[in-house]
């Protein structure tokens, strides 16, 4: 969904196109222990007087644009993987105003058409592994997440009964007759049990671990990646759909989502129609029900007749909604790309460059999938910070 950040560009610089460049293309960038004041970047040179005073001379900055689920998994990951190295979440939005804090967060993937499905499973199982840890510790309450069984149901067989990640998931099975009774229109459903991650509770946790570990987080907004020359040594960008105009990528595009949230306490199992349009979700304060799916819609106001909608279909599944009080109405952009950017680019400008990380265009399925592409964005920080480190080979005359 949308990350404010980066948005509205007003002086968008050239990018250059992106590529995965070789390591030694880095090797003459500037060094981790340059200091001067930042060009163009405003209050950028302040912040790293401040900050970074102390810290010893070969420890490399690395800013993460972007304070949603996205950016704040890939700062811990950066802060527990990467040697050496001082982590800067810099965002105009924080919890609990990112559209993170929208999301169900139900551990369901979706699939991402131009990624290899062994990745995506890959992706799945390392967030899956790590939030089930999570919930199995004295952690599982501050960070919101918490197990929950349910249905995934369809109207006809679908041509897929057993999904790529039916192994990752507990309990995976077919739904028995018996089952099937509760959902007349449907002739087909998976049982299992997965993972919730209430991302109002989930954020701040993080933001508790990135400050744990000494890193630091700054409310600004960034309208040019190079506003961070040379204040930072790497950017990570995980603006969501300001990377249309941060990064000049017009393959994302928002997808709105409608969705209310009920108090239900009766209910206790999640319902899922398996296109994954209409869902009701337990949570531990509150029902999940959604949704829609606009594509190219930018409209954060919610609307009466989508909430209406939405309403009377989780109805249909269930019944006793009719019941629900205390309804509320939650819009947010679902950042759609046809596969997540995880990318290293080299800008380059008048004979200054800039080792840019990309992680963002998740979709729908950030949250199922977060861990597991944050980790991967953290190795591809490593390697820009080992070029970084690596002399320069003099040449030999």
């Amino acid at each position: 969904m949308v990350s404010k950040t980066g948005g509205n560009v007003l002086n968008k610089s050239p990018m250059g196109s992106s590529f995965a460049f070789p390591l030694s293309l880095l090797l003459s960038t500037r060094p981790a222990q340059h200091r001067e004041s930042s060009f163009g970047a405003r209050d950028f040179g302040g912040f790293q007087d401040c900050f970074f005073r102390d810290r010893p001379m070969d420890t490399a900055r690395i800013a993460v644009v972007g304070a949603g689920v996205a950016g704040l998994s890939t700062a811990v990951c950066i802060s527990e993987l990467a040697p050496r190295c001082s982590v800067t979440v810099i965002s105009d939005k924080f919890t609990p105003e990112t559209t993170s804090d929208v999301a169900a967060g139900m551990l369901i993937p979706h699939t991402y058409p131009d990624t290899p499905i062994h990745k995506q499973k890959q992706w799945f199982r390392e967030t899956f592994n790590h939030l089930f840890a999570i919930a199995n510790s004295a952690e599982a309450g501050d960070a919101g997440v918490h197990l929950v069984s349910g249905w995934q149901i369809f109207q006809s067989t679908p041509t897929e009964e057993v999904p790529f990640w039916a192994d990752v998931v507990l309990g995976f099975r077919k739904m028995t007759e018996a089952e099937l009774k509760k959902f007349p229109q449907h002739e087909f459903g998976q049982a299992f049990t997965t993972l919730k991650c209430e991302c109002p509770a989930y954020l701040p946790w993080l933001e508790k671990r990135i400050k744990g570990s000494g890193g630091w987080t700054l409310t600004r907004r960034v309208e040019d990646l190079w506003e961070l020359h040379p204040s930072f040594d790497v950017v990570v960008n995980c603006s969501g759909l300001g990377s249309r105009q941060l990064a000049g990528d017009s393959k994302i595009f928002p997808v709105r989502g409608q969705v209310l949230q009920v108090q239900a306490p009766w209910v206790e199992h999640f319902i899922r129609d398996g296109s994954g349009l209409t869902y009701i979700y337990p949570g531990t304060s509150h029902v999940t029900l959604g949704g829609t799916r606009q594509k190219g819609d930018w409209n954060l106001s919610p609307d009466a007749e989508n909430s209406q909608e939405i309403l009377s279909r989780c109805c249909a599944l269930e019944p006793s909604l009719h019941g629900a009080c205390d309804i509320r109405e939650k819009v947010g952009l679902r950042p759609y790309r046809p596969g997540v950017r995880l990318q290293t680019e080299l800008l380059a400008r008048d004979g200054r460059r800039l080792p840019v990380v990309h992680h963002y265009g998740h979709g729908s399925g950030g949250i199922s999938v977060h861990w597991g592409t944050a980790l991967e964005a953290a190795r591809l920080v490593s390697e820009c910070i080992h070029a970084l480190r690596t002399p320069t080979p003099k040449s030999k005359l």
